[in-house]
């Protein structure tokens, strides 16, 4: 099948049809039928990628061999539209979600429960999870054919699931922060999945976020989703313990192969203790220590306020009976009074984000209303700086203050706090690099390498890489009619510094300091030169010329006229030739500016010699004067006298 030159097949060999999508087989997110160059095959699919919804690139790294019953990646890269996309295997059949109806109890246990149990085991020894176990994403070939699970890698994780499938701590965050989870979240979605095949019907459905987080906190995961339903005997317990709210309760993969010894195994859970009466956080009631952990993270305003005032804690103390705890927590406040901030709301915000952590240890950390787990940083960097400025000052606000490592500090049983401090130090120090090498910008695709390029490069195109940055701001050039100048900016720098290799480390950050002395041309050709080799030498004659009239000033340092002349006119070849190697040489000569140097100075030496003669010659210039005005009166006195003589004697024997 032809593809478009300008978006060469993926990996060599994937082509994809825009021409042909493929309903259903993304799992909600659009997918298109692809074609193998090197073999017949027809059975593979491309799944699109959002600009604000980066790929997991740690699954796509490694995850790379096939596991059976999954959609799993074979090759990922840029293509039409333009847009990136994950090629995977098409589903065997069409999506559960399509005909719902309830199955057969044995039917769940051995075409849904067991295979998807072998998978999620198989992502487990790999450490990785699958993040998307919803009924639109996972595939049945018919009656008596295992399950499928679909593609997962497209988007971040969690970002697509339906409320149902999350636990409570998850659904605090932000959608796009919900990071990678552990394989007992897997587990709670396909406990989920099971409730959902049992009774024909989603749980929860129409309930938003919000919605369905309240009722899980009220109720308990179980109740909330599967409600007044009666399930079949062994499904009902299975699910009782695949929905356990701490994930260590939940069985394990391994164990849920034999549904039996999963079933024997559940958790007794102690119930939390809820208060006679409820405790506002603002608009929010708690009756328990989890919903007052969820309130004064939604509200840290308000939740900062009943901290300070006492309110919370005597309400612990007395409503729940819980004086251990209500010490933990007046430590924090009195912490809080004795080390007071230069910004107070950034104190308060500290505070709720500890005292969310105390009372409740399964919680994300609550920054600014929302909760974000540390390695959902880099998709809700990227949700932010692509459409929600809001949370991006707040996700700056929380890198700014090493957020991370004070929330692991405090809760070091269930984290490993000393990588997360040392991940923290590090966004900060990103964070705190001038721009445009550092800043926001360069930690967003720090975070996200899947990321592609902004600013005018990126507009209408899809860079994921260096190797196509240059053919990219060449297009991007040819499009603006000659204009080069929008190309280089924070974005062009932060994307390179993101990126870049030690080849390209030293002229990236060179650039920090050029800027501000007018463009850095000679930074910018040693990185195009770099770029373009990188892009196995394609021509490049747009760029090449506008990069020359930026580099008419380094053309002018020549002090030898002809030397410029002729530069100037070797440059005009070269640019048309479309390489920035030859034009590199040709700028960057120190021999041949060392040469020039020195003509220069001997030149200049003479002419001093020169001016210095002139200069004593003018000294001298009143003396010379003097001698010649005496010496002309006296000539021309002499001459009057002889004349006078002269007229004497003609006078006498005239």
């Amino acid at each position: 099948m032809p593809h478009e030159p300008d978006h060469p097949p993926i990996a060599g060999r994937y082509t994809v049809d825009l021409a042909r999508p493929v309903e259903g087989a993304g799992g909600g997110i659009p997918a298109f039928a692809v074609s193998d160059l090197r073999s017949t095959r027809t059975d593979l699919i491309a799944v699109a990628v959002k600009r604000s919804e980066p790929a997991r690139a740690n699954v796509l790294h490694d995850l790379n061999e096939p596991i059976e019953n999954l959609l799993y990646p074979i090759a990922h890269g840029t293509g039409p539209g333009p847009g990136y996309y994950i090629v995977c295997p098409a589903p065997p059949g069409p999506a559960l979600s399509a005909s719902p109806q309830p199955w057969p109890e044995a039917a769940l246990i051995a075409h849904v429960l067991r295979p998807i149990a072998q998978v999620l085991q198989k992502l487990e020894i790999r450490r990785l999870t699958h993040r998307a176990i919803r009924p639109n994403n996972v595939f049945s070939a018919g009656p008596g054919q295992p399950v499928t699970l679909g593609c997962a890698w497209a988007a971040p994780p969690a970002l697509h699931q339906p409320p149902a499938f999350e636990p409570f701590y998850n659904l605090m965050c932000h959608p796009a922060a919900r990071g990678d989870g552990v394989i007992a979240d897997d587990v709670y979605a396909l406990g989920c999945l099971l409730v959902a095949l049992a009774t024909g019907q989603a749980p929860m459905t129409g309930a938003s976020d919000s919605i369905a987080l309240r009722r899980k906190l009220d109720a308990g995961s179980f109740v909330a989703v599967a409600g007044d339903i009666r399930l079949p005997a062994i499904i009902a317990d299975l699910t009782r313990g695949m929905l356990a709210e701490d994930p260590d309760h939940r069985p394990t993969p391994a164990m849920l192969l034999d549904p039996a010894s999963a079933r024997g195994r559940r958790v007794a859970a102690r119930p939390p203790r809820r208060a006679p009466r409820p405790f506002t956080v603002g608009t929010t009631s708690a009756w328990d220590v989890r919903s007052l952990a969820y309130a004064i993270g939604r509200e840290p305003e308000n939740g900062a306020r009943a901290l300070r005032d006492g309110s919370a804690t005597n309400w612990i103390r007395r409503g729940l009976g819980d004086a251990g705890l209500c010490t933990r927590v007046e430590e924090l406040v009195r912490h809080r009074v004795a080390e007071p901030q230069d910004d107070e709301s950034l104190g308060d915000m500290l505070l709720t984000m500890r005292a969310v952590a105390t009372l409740e240890p399964l919680a994300p950390l609550c920054w600014h209303g929302s909760g974000i787990w540390p390695d959902g940083l880099g998709p809700a960097l990227a949700a932010g700086s692509l459409g929600d400025p809001d949370l991006l000052r707040s996700l700056e606000s929380l890198v700014a203050t090493e957020a991370i490592g004070l929330w692991a500090a405090g809760r070091e049983e269930r984290c490993d706090a000393l990588a997360l401090r040392t991940e923290a130090q590090t966004h900060r120090s990103l964070l705190r690099i001038r721009p445009p090498v550092g800043g926001i910008a360069r930690l967003v695709h720090t975070l996200n390498p899947l990321l592609p390029c902004g600013g005018a490069v990126g507009e209408g195109q899809w860079v994921a890489g260096l190797d196509t940055m240059a053919p990219a701001m060449e297009a991007a050039i040819l499009r603006s009619g000659g204009q080069g100048a929008a190309l280089f900016d924070l974005h062009a720098v932060a994307f390179l510094a993101a990126h870049g290799s030690r080849e390209l480390e030293m002229e990236v950050n060179a650039l920090a300091a050029d800027l501000t002395h007018g463009f850095p041309a000679m930074p910018w050709l040693r990185i195009l030169a770099t770029l373009q080799s990188r892009a196995q030498s394609r021509k490049l004659p747009a760029l090449a010329r506008w990069m020359a009239t930026q580099a008419d000033p380094l053309i002018a340092g020549w002090h030898n006229r002809d030397r410029r002349t002729a530069l100037r006119e070797r440059l005009r070849v070269l640019t048309e030739e479309g390489m920035f190697a030859p034009i590199l040489a040709a700028l960057d000569d120190p021999a041949g500016r060392d040469a020039d140097a020195n003509a220069a100075r001997s030149a200049g030496e003479a002419l001093a010699r020169i001016d210095t003669e002139l200069a004593h010659i003018a000294a001298a210039g009143g003396e010379r004067a003097a001698l010649a005005t005496r010496y002309g009166q006296e000539a021309v006195a002499g001459l009057g006298l002889a004349a006078t003589t002269i007229m004497l004697a003609a006078a006498v024997f005239g």
